[in-house]
């Protein structure tokens, strides 16, 4: 019939196809399954149970007195994984940053460079790579150049201490087997290092402002070193709180008493975790803590003349540091690699992973409060170190103190647990009754018109205690020129020694 149009018969799928696809499925997917299945706990004990295999007798301990070069080739290879790891997770974290800020920005982000703008982090290494490399006239060259390596370096090493999991039972190339720690070393000073490093990094911040010959810089490099010596007195009390527990300053004795999250000593002293966050956050110059590189009033601050790669190392510094104190975080008050069910114990494998997850968690809360809370005003920056964290950090460590005294005294875990509990309803207690009048928004700061300083009234204790500090400054000054002038007389009663003629 003219007008019609002849449809193709449909194609069919040639049967010998389909039952060579069945087979192949059967073989080599359901097959396999199956096997694993009805096998799964003989499979899991081949790969971690290491005592069904080798006897514990002929396994070699890498620390031990016959390492037998485990220790050499331990700390290289470890160290080269570590490093690698760590700057992929830096870049990484660069990434994560603006993803989850343009999130709540109710923007897009960065998706163009690679699928779903994964190769962003390569992007910007290569820019900065070939960025105009620029160095200030006026500028002090060594120490400009050194500035950036003293502030990258010790956010490098600070984790050196820090164990990322239990120890392995591996097999080398020799036939025997080794049982490798998981992190670089354990001394029992490890908190001392902590301590002592992050401080190092705030020389770079400080050099670098002072060596760029500009002012603005220099004001960041000045805010740098005050933030630093208000928010280390908290950090160093609170990070006491652990080692009071636990009675050791190893990281590895810190983390192997929280392995039940129960035990994780944020539910012991969450007043010295908090501190703790707060502190380690003004000590990476983290939002709201921000005010050595605030862009509004100094223009990237001690930043503000460093560029290319210079400039990098400084962005780098920053990132390697919220990894650093999220790990010393987790380490210390939530339980560093255990899982808080025993899993890690028995599939030591799995403690890497878990400190993975907990940075990842402490990364986001970083870039939640980043992306919510304002800058704070120098002075209430200043005013919260010392009059608010600094009181509740001695707080915090009386509080474990005395727990742990009566825990001893009567050799019971339930009365230290007692102790502690009281102290946490006093401490929460009275938070709430000394915030309950904070709301008001009258001012209470005293007028020009009535303030002594600028009246120069004669009033008040404050007045007082100036002259007496004034008068017993001014005692050895005065004792200095009386001295000086009795010396003079003395010296003038001498007779006068006759210069021989020609």
């Amino acid at each position: 019939m003219a007008g019609t149009i002849a449809t193709p018969p449909p194609r069919r799928i040639p049967v010998g196809l389909v039952i060579v696809g069945i087979v192949a499925v059967l073989l080599f997917v359901v097959l396999p399954v199956v096997f694993l299945v009805s096998n799964l706990e003989a499979v899991f004990n081949f790969i971690f149970d290491v005592n069904s295999r080798v006897s514990p007798s002929d396994v070699i301990q890498c620390y031990g007195a016959d390492g037998r070069g485990c220790p050499i080739v331990h700390s290289v290879l470890y160290s080269l994984i570590f490093f690698f790891i760590i700057l992929t997770g830096f870049a990484y974290t660069t990434l994560l940053e603006r993803r989850v800020i343009s999130f709540f920005q109710q923007r897009v982000g960065p998706n163009r460079v690679g699928p779903m703008g994964l190769l962003q982090p390569a992007a910007d290494g290569l820019k900065l790579i070939f960025k105009e490399d620029i160095i200030p006239t006026g500028a002090d060259r060594p120490v400009y150049l050194l500035a950036p390596i003293l502030k990258t370096v010790p956010a490098l090493i600070i984790l050196s201490v820090v164990p990322l999991g239990p120890h392995l039972t591996l097999p080398w190339f020799d036939g025997l087997w080794y049982s490798v720690p998981l992190g670089l070393t354990d001394p029992n000073v490890g908190i001392l290092w902590l301590m002592g490093i992050t401080s190092i990094g705030t020389y770079g911040v400080v050099l670098a402002g002072w060596a760029s010959n500009n002012k603005y810089a220099m004001l960041g490099g000045l805010r740098a070193t005050a933030q630093m010596l208000s928010y280390e007195l908290s950090f160093g009390l609170a990070i006491a709180v652990p080692v009071l527990i636990v009675g050791s300053m190893s990281l590895g004795d810190i983390i192997s008493r929280q392995t039940m999250f129960y035990e994780w000593f944020v539910f012991q002293n969450p007043l010295a975790a908090g501190i703790l966050m707060i502190a380690l956050l003004a000590e990476v110059n983290r939002s709201p803590f921000d005010l050595p590189e605030a862009e509004q009033e100094l223009t990237q601050g001690f930043m503000t003349e460093y560029s290319g790669m210079k400039f990098a190392m400084f962005m780098m510094s920053e990132y390697l540091g919220m990894i650093a104190v999220s790990v010393i975080s987790a380490s210390l008050f939530f339980g560093g690699y255990n899982d808080g069910f025993g899993l890690v114990q028995s599939l030591p494998f799995l403690g890497p992973l878990v400190i993975i997850g907990k940075v990842i968690i402490f990364l986001l809360i970083m870039i939640w409060i980043r992306a919510t809370l304002p800058r704070l005003r120098y002075d209430r920056l200043m005013a919260l170190g010392w009059k608010v964290l600094l009181p509740l950090a001695l707080v915090a460590v009386f509080w474990s103190a005395l727990a742990i005294m009566i825990g001893d005294a009567f050799d019971s875990p339930v009365a230290y647990g007692i102790v502690a509990g009281v102290f946490f309803v006093v401490v929460v207690g009275g938070g709430l009754f000394v915030m309950r009048g904070q709301g008001n928004l009258t001012s209470s700061e005293p007028t020009l018109e009535n303030d002594p300083i600028i009246t120069g009234e004669r009033r008040g204790i404050g007045w007082a205690a100036l002259q007496v500090v004034g008068a017993l400054i001014a005692i050895p000054f005065a004792l200095f020129n009386f001295t000086i002038s009795v010396l003079e007389n003395l010296a003038k009663l001498a007779p006068e020694e006759k210069k021989p003629e020609g």
